[in-house]
């Protein structure tokens, strides 16, 4: 894939379609979304995050790379949206969103299935996403609910609980018992999970597909356009920066270039929506950044073929 239409073609069109697909048969069978949600975030992203983790041959250089670059990445970003909340004198409800948007992206539904196919070639690839997807999750259910919270008067314990009730966090640490201790499973076991896994993809787009198969368009504004353009299109020129800086080469800057251009993190609409913090403007920023990420995504697919490929 060395072109920019043939990346459309072979790795967003087959998203695409199945988002069009979930769509179209939740107008039809009126899916129940929370329980396709709990299925795919409780048994399909832990399988998925289990075989990758457990079976990934990533040496200690290049966690500590991944690590290196994601740790300044979120600073920049925090740093950046805390900054620009202040310039265009948002309030404290749409601050805490404003953030979230900016943060949180849509590492697993969108990104993981993104890298799949990108990085079918490629273990390496797709790891680097896995390592990228867990620190979102923490990100997630740190950052992110903290930043929603400041809005309201609650116990630090209480915002924890859910990063504790988060499956994927343990999958995650069983996955690195196995690949620390070059264990292996009962190959009857291994079978069942490489059949879950194999169907992750399709679901995750979806359920992701069916999220967003009622748009609602009301909260247009200067805010809401500079959100999307900041996490589609400054999230990655602040992490090509950031490669640069760390002489970060070939697939490693590749992953986390693509990695950093996905969407809004659908969880920053629903810690919206639970602390009453401009739940429409994010449900909306949510949308529309999956939608234009289509096309964003593509750009910096082909482009991180150019310089890192």
């Amino acid at each position: 894939m060395s072109f920019l239409p043939l990346i459309m073609l072979e790795v967003m069109l087959p998203i695409f379609i199945l988002l069009l697909l979930g769509a179209v048969l939740h107008r039809i069978y009126d899916f129940h979304l929370s329980t396709l949600s709990k299925l795919l975030t409780g048994l399909f992203l832990p399988v998925v995050i289990f075989t990758n983790i457990s079976t990934m041959e990533v040496e200690s250089s290049v966690l500590l790379e991944v690590g290196a670059f994601l740790l300044i990445q979120f600073f920049f970003l925090a740093l950046f949206a805390g900054v620009c909340a202040r310039l265009f004198g948002m309030d404290a409800k749409l601050t805490a969103t404003f953030k979230n948007s900016v943060v949180l992206m849509n590492s697993g539904n969108f990104g993981l299935p993104v890298s799949q196919l990108v990085f079918a070639s490629n273990p390496l690839g797709v790891s680097i996403q896995i390592i990228v997807l867990m620190f979102q999750n923490f990100l997630t259910f740190t950052y992110g609910v903290f930043t929603s919270a400041t809005t309201q008067k609650t116990e630090i314990k209480e915002n924890l609980s859910p990063l504790f009730k988060t499956p994927t966090i343990y999958a995650l640490a069983l996955g690195l018992v196995f690949y620390i201790f070059n264990l292996s499973l009962p190959k009857a076991a291994e079978q069942v999970l490489n059949q879950i896994a194999a169907g992750f993809t399709a679901l995750a787009l979806l359920v992701l597909g069916a999220q967003i198969a009622y748009p609602k368009l009301k909260y247009l504004s200067t805010v809401f356009f500079f959100t999307i353009s900041l996490r589609l299109m400054g999230a990655p020129l602040i992490a090509l920066g950031i490669i640069w800086l760390l002489q970060l080469e070939g697939t490693i800057a590749q992953a986390l270039f693509i990695a950093s251009s996905f969407p809004m993190s659908r969880n920053s609409a629903l810690f919206a929506l639970e602390y009453d913090n401009y739940p429409e403007y994010a449900a909306q920023s949510v949308l529309i950044s999956t939608i234009l990420g289509g096309l964003t995504v593509s750009v910096v697919i082909f482009l991180s073929q150019i310089w890192f490929g």
